[in-house]
């Protein structure tokens, strides 16, 4: 391993906060920084993000983690080496390339406001939904980029008066940032990885570059999309104007292929990443895998040009964390996150109280973007801490509905076991250390759940591809990292199967209430 002094960073640019990490050369912290920014709804179904508010995030916080570390006496202005950077996937900006500034909000992943171009197409298109599945592994969704640049292009004057001058640049937040990192106007370079075009339902996932026909069919200008790179190689140089003016970005990916990256997953390994959504992805190695039973072929991760590239099954949840936020901010129930555990631990059980957090409809595997959320089972005898923890068993519920399709599409063979003989989900981000909600997963899904001691596996495997790419360490480091877990915690089941078919049953019915409760105008 290299020595002490080097050091690598990790842009963590996430939907309700940004994060700068570094790393040392074991991959321990050594010093960060977090800044939550604003959440912009102005519509129902609407959400929105102002990418300057977010390009400013990422220079404090940069300039604070920095701060930090230096006055806990590292040498970071010497010793860092190379930037990673993870993002929120699918939030899509789109900029003018000579003066720099957004010509809109961003359009957040969980924004629904293209519920009705979505419908259109489907009826426009041979096989509906999945009329680009065979190519880029998504349903027709609101989910992803390509319908939020359609909605852009065709009710925003200043983007359809850029795109016919030639000064349009497409991008999701990865993309914006390392533009903006490299120079901006003056020579910014317009790129994104793999993972991020994988997400856009533009990128074939056989070739990996922009699919002609879906682009052709959609309308959608080639010329405003960025270069495709690898997960681990040197981009380019930050800036002088930023505050590590020099170092090179060597890393991105997309937040959830980070999170396999930081859990060491190969083949087999599945993961599920808790933040304001929750997401799970199982690694099918070199294979794209179709799901019979709605998740997503998407990419794992591509760890250089020459690289193979790791393909993954997806199960995507809209509402995690952002349920127990809804509860603090909205609701006023709790006046911190960390509250609702406590809150939660009053009663045993939630009192036949279900809670499907449906906000902006349901993604994998249901994928109705008619559904919209619902607190069943009420009687007089339900207090505020059924209502908790039944917020906590939705995340749960959600994640057994996508382990239990994962299962259905490769089966027991797909399923990586550790040398019990067991399959472990790994967890990772920050609703994690919530021991009641670990418990709640692993009796719910029957199977044994690993925490690993550093939760902020995102922000390390972006991390871990930028020192790839630079020679600090090689696959091998980063993959034994992953298996050995970090001397995780484990949570093991303790009800019995019956318990959990019931429980389960009644979830099912939950779900069914939620469908076609939207007002599918908008």
């Amino acid at each position: 391993m290299p020595p002490d002094e080097v050091f690598i960073g990790s842009i963590d640019q996430g939907t309700t906060s940004t994060r700068f990490f570094i790393y040392d050369s074991a991959a321990r912290p050594v010093g960060s920084h977090q800044i939550e920014f604003t959440q912009f709804y102005p519509q129902s179904g609407w959400v929105e993000h102002d990418p300057m508010e977010i390009l400013e995030s990422v220079r404090l916080c940069i300039a604070k983690a920095v701060d930090k570390a230096t006055a806990d006496g590292h040498n970071v202005d010497s010793g860092l080496k190379a930037i990673g950077l993870t993002n929120q996937r699918e939030t899509t900006v789109i900029w003018s390339k000579s003066t720099g500034c957004p010509l809109y909000n961003a359009i957040v992943w969980m924004d629904v406001r293209t519920s009705s171009l979505c419908r259109k197409l489907e009826k426009e298109l041979p096989g509906g939904k999945t009329h680009f599945l065979e190519t880029c592994g998504l349903p027709i969704s609101t989910y992803f980029s390509a319908l939020k640049v359609l909605w852009l292009l065709d009710n925003v004057d200043a983007v359809k008066e850029a795109v016919k001058k030639g000064d349009a640049l497409f991008g999701t937040i990865d993309t914006w940032l390392i533009w903006n990192l490299t120079g901006g106007k003056e020579n910014g370079l317009h790129v994104t990885d793999v993972s991020n075009a994988s997400r856009t339902m533009l990128m074939n996932l056989k070739t990996l570059d922009w699919d002609a026909t879906i682009l052709d069919t959609l309308g959608i200008p080639a010329e405003i999309l960025p270069k495709i790179v690898s997960n681990a190689e040197i981009i380019g140089n930050i800036s002088k104007g930023w505050p590590t003016p020099g170092i090179p970005i060597a890393g991105c990916l997309g937040d959830q292929h980070a999170a396999m990256v930081g859990q060491g997953c190969r083949k087999g390994g599945a993961k599920s990443t808790f933040g304001t959504g929750a997401f799970i992805l199982l690694n099918t190695g070199e294979e794209i895998v179709k799901s019979n039973h709605g998740l997503l072929s998407t990419l794992a991760y591509k760890l250089g040009p020459k690289a193979p590239t790791n393909y993954a099954l997806e199960g995507s949840i809209a509402i995690a964390g952002a349920a127990v936020q809804w509860l603090r901010d909205s609701l006023g129930i709790i006046k911190s996150a960390s509250e609702i555990e406590e809150l939660a631990l009053q009663v045993d059980t939630c009192g036949g109280v279900y809670f499907v957090p449906a906000f902006n409809g349901l993604f994998a595997p249901w994928w109705r973007d008619d559904a919209r959320g619902v607190l069943i089972g009420i009687t007089r005898f339900t207090n505020k801490s059924h209502i908790a923890r039944a917020v906590l068993e939705s995340m749960c519920f959600q994640v057994k509905d996508v382990l239990d399709s994962m299962h259905k599409d490769v089966g027991d063979k797909g399923e990586a076991k550790n040398d019990k003989g067991e399959f472990l989900l790994r967890v990772d981000g920050g609703a994690t250390v919530n021991n009641l909600l670990m418990q709640i997963q692993a009796d719910l899904i029957g199977k044994p759940v690993a925490r690993p001691a550093d939760i902020e596996t995102t922000a390390r495997g972006a991390a871990y591809a930028a020192g790839l790419a630079i020679g600090i360490w090689t696959e091998k480091d980063i993959f034994s990292s992953g298996e050995e877990m970090d001397k995780p915690t484990i949570f093991r089941p303790i009800v019995d199967q019956e318990v959990r078919k019931k429980k389960v049953d009644s979830w099912c019915k939950a779900v069914s209430r939620t469908f076609d409760l939207a007002d599918l105008s908008l």
